[in-house]
């Protein structure tokens, strides 16, 4: 574990099911429907709850499913936190596509819901790097600047915390953020 950006970041790598955090954010698919990695892992360890929400934020405001970049709130089912934001990421298309804007959204309009609502402490996945094949190098330096930023900029949440699914994925993360912000 790895505390940056004065304290308000903390990066480790373990399973993001598992946080007691006010919310934790779900790398989801357009669908809301649930799905594999992170997503499946989320809707399984939750249990009937996320997906009865999905279910009915499809039938009421999301017929057509939820954009890449942004984001909505649900319950947290079984889950030790409170919401779950569900974001969808970009896939990757070779990056002629708009994919890194659309990752920078994912992860402000994701953190615009955790502020809206004031919470404390929010967990976040490696947005778009597994199935959606986003390279994890330019995606940690999409994540790190776009986050300090934000909790530069606003009071909530208080914490980000980012949960990798490697200790690899984190020490590059880690290398990414000593680069950038040279220390």
């Amino acid at each position: 574990m790895r505390e940056l950006a004065g304290g308000r970041l903390i990066a480790t790598s373990g399973d993001i099911t598992s946080c007691a955090v006010d919310a934790i954010v779900n790398a989801a698919n357009t669908t809301l429907l649930g799905g594999g990695g992170v997503d499946g892992a989320i809707h399984a360890a939750g249990g009937t709850a996320i997906l009865e929400a999905c279910r009915e934020l499809r039938r009421t405001e999301l017929p057509d499913g939820l954009p890449a970049g942004s984001a909505v709130v649900t319950t947290a089912g079984n889950l030790k936190a409170d919401y779950v934001i569900h974001t969808v990421g970009p896939v990757w298309r070779g990056g002629t596509s708009g994919e890194e804007s659309s990752l920078r959204s994912s992860y402000m309009n994701s953190l615009t819901i955790a502020s809206e609502m004031r919470l404390a402490a929010v967990a976040f996945p490696a947005i778009s790097t597994g199935v959606y094949g986003f390279p994890k190098e330019s995606a940690a330096r999409i994540a790190y600047t776009n986050i300090v930023q934000y909790l530069n900029d606003h009071s909530f949440p208080k914490t980000v915390h980012l949960i990798f699914y490697s200790e690899r994925d984190l020490n590059l993360f880690l290398d990414i953020s000593t680069e950038i912000s040279g220390s």
